[in-house]
């Protein structure tokens, strides 16, 4: 679900991969298919650092929680924005359309204050849904790094709703909703600067939520269905080799490899070899090879993610 966030999170800054290069990039992380998947797969571990971090904190998210996140997504060493000369363009046009603050000092003023709007609960007597909408236009807004501030906030979007308890882990597919609806985003986040339209752009991040909530609902159903099933039929079929932890892996990696049965099931790699072979003969999985390596895809999982995305 990670990568699937990660995956339509980028699209919204045209970082576009498939589904294919998306998993073979997990399953080859030193050799991935393309740059796209590279991006993809270090939003997915951004994400993750920032869900490790609201753990490590006790539920906070502190401005240096963000900085981490930002400094792994784009492989840098600084933070915020220390030099001027940031400004906001139409894609289309070239059009300067809003100018964030320039100043460093003024910039850290403001992720200052936000930090305690996220964290200091006894602040705004405000539902957390609209909460999120106002933080997220505020980060916009400030614009803190010098790359990447779509990406790193929308991963604070889902760790605030998981801070506050209206998401046990950071699993909402929120980013797949903004990516369909990119123009209106960008619309809506203007017209709050330009005359304060804060109504029409807290609907839209409540629609996004309502809409992503069902999509979302939809995958983790799906993946419980399958399971099930898979699980049955591993009973039934290939009793000798069933154990939770191999169905766990089936579904942890869609494209998985001996390593990673190796690792999950602490067997030899002759035995996770054979066990994935097994598995091929059978039906479960899809072998594939890529240079010296082979690979196993969970194809009904994949064509699950593919049916609720609606892309390759």
């Amino acid at each position: 679900m990670a990568l699937q966030e990660a995956k339509a999170s980028s699209e919204v800054e045209n970082i576009v991969t498939t589904q294919d290069e998306l998993f073979q990039a997990d399953v080859f992380p030193d050799d991935p298919q393309s740059p796209a998947a590279k991006e993809v797969a270090l939003y997915r571990d951004a994400l993750r650092l920032g869900y490790a971090r609201l753990g490590e904190t006790g539920g906070l998210i502190p401005n240096s929680a963000l900085i981490d996140m930002f400094r792994l997504l784009k492989g840098r060493s600084d933070g915020f924005r220390a030099t001027p000369g940031t400004a906001l363009k139409n894609e289309q046009t070239g059009e300067i359309v809003f100018v964030p603050p320039q100043d460093a000092r003024e910039i850290v003023r403001h992720m200052t204050a936000l930090e305690r709007f996220i964290n200091d609960d006894d602040l705004s007597p405000l539902d957390p849904l609209i909460k999120m909408a106002l933080i997220h236009h505020q980060f916009e807004s400030t614009h803190p790094f010098p790359d990447g501030n779509g990406r790193i906030g929308r991963i604070l979007n889902v760790l605030y709703l998981t801070r506050t308890g209206l998401l046990d882990i950071p699993v909402l597919y929120l980013s797949r909703f903004i990516t369909r609806n990119k123009a209106d985003y960008y619309r809506h986040l203007q017209a709050v600067r330009d005359t304060g339209d804060w109504e029409a752009w807290v609907i839209y991040m409540l629609e996004a939520v309502a809409e992503t909530s069902a999509t979302t609902v939809e995958i983790v159903t799906g993946i419980r269905q399958q399971m099930a099933d898979v699980k049955h039929r591993l009973r039934d079929e290939l009793p000798k080799i069933y154990s939770q932890e191999l169905l766990n892996n089936l579904f942890r990696h869609p494209y998985t490899r001996i390593e990673y049965l190796q690792n999950d099931l602490d067997v030899s790699r002759q035995t996770a070899a054979k066990y994935l072979d097994t598995l091929a003969e059978h039906g479960f999985v899809e072998k594939h090879r890529s240079g010296k390596n082979n690979y196993f895809i969970n194809v009904a999982l994949v064509k699950l993610f593919l049916d609720v995305s609606g892309g390759p």
